[in-house]
């Protein structure tokens, strides 16, 4: 096979920037056709973007003989589904992040896709960025040395819309999105976490609705366990006065700081002084991971990001979100 044929289901906004483009820039890739139940819009996708067909059925897509592999790129609630029915089409997926509503409907999509034979990918780019490669790097290296515990803190303050439209926001219906900003955020720096640090060993935490906007949860803290005994606590209120994104890894040597998803520099502090590094990340930000896929279906290479490693980003989530939706 020379080149990978996508198809794309759900082609809206996250396609137009950081994905949609990089299924037509990454080397051996093709994007065949694109689906959305409203047709114009499909059309008008296809049109702006140079893509050869375009559909208003999820199953036309799957069953497109020129489409080789599917890109589930709708909200979660319906990634289970249509990511199965790629698999019984015996089509290889690559779903959006969080992987799914919960745990369970993750281990559905695992088994499917084990059942037809296909490999299931997760849309958690971060894995294949520069950016969080180099920090790989550095811990691997011993730059901090024996890691002692990770600290998380993402802070933000509720939106205009959020104070005023909430029931517009999808991301803020539990029945849409499997939580709120927690989910959708959160999830990403909890699977680079795991890319980092390993497996996630305990979780316990707590949610809660401190502000009274939307049925989700706005605020969420706990602590986990590795697996190599390095101790976490994150902190995630959707509810504050202000912004703040920070990671900190601290070891016996020194500690690592960073951002989940600004591009501030990456600053390591040891006893020799501080070090930074600033690493911007690319135009199309999925094109490193997609790269990744399209190698690893073409044999030439293995993603990092794949349904097993997404399945424990949902199950720490789940942990920590368990008293809310009890």
């Amino acid at each position: 096979m020379a080149a990978i044929r996508w198809g794309i289901i759900g082609c809206g906004s996250v396609t137009e920037v950081k994905s949609g483009p990089a299924l037509q820039k990454a080397e051996g890739s093709e994007l065949r056709a694109v689906m959305r139940r409203n047709g114009a819009l499909a059309e008008d996708y296809a049109r702006r973007h140079g893509v050869p067909r375009w559909y208003d059925r999820a199953e036309a897509l799957i069953g497109d003989a020129e489409v080789d592999a599917v890109y589930v790129a709708t909200p979660p609630s319906s990634h289970m589904a249509y990511a199965i029915a790629a698999a019984k089409a015996g089509k290889p997926v690559y779903v959006e992040k969080p992987m799914a509503m919960n745990a369970g409907e993750c281990e559905a999509m695992i088994e499917a896709c084990q059942k037809a034979g296909v490999p299931l990918f997760v849309a958690y780019y971060r894995r294949a960025l520069p950016r969080f490669l180099h920090i790989k790097k550095l811990l691997d290296s011993g730059a901090v040395g024996d890691i002692r515990f990770v600290r998380t803190s993402q802070l933000r303050k509720p939106s205009e819309a959020e104070m005023t439209r909430p029931g517009e926001i999808w991301r803020l219906d539990p029945a849409v999105g499997g939580g709120g900003h927690f989910i959708d955020l959160a999830s990403h720096t909890l699977d680079v976490l795991d890319f980092l640090l390993g497996p996630v060993r305990d979780v316990s935490g707590w949610a809660s609705n401190r502000a009274g906007l939307y049925p989700a949860e706005d605020h969420v803290s706990g602590s986990y366990v590795f697996e190599s005994g390095v101790h976490g606590i994150g902190n995630w209120c959707y509810c504050a006065y202000g912004a703040e994104d920070s990671n900190e890894i601290v070891g016996t040597k020194g500690k690592l700081s960073f951002a989940t998803f600004g591009e501030g520099p990456i600053k390591l502090e040891t006893d020799q002084g501080t070090e930074e590094w600033t690493i911007a990340n690319p135009a199309h930000i999925q094109q490193p991971l997609v790269q990744t896929i399209v190698d690893d279906l073409l044999g030439r290479g293995t993603c990092p990001s794949t349904g097993i490693s997404a399945l424990r980003t949902s199950r720490v989530m789940d942990a920590l979100l368990s008293g809310y939706y009890r």
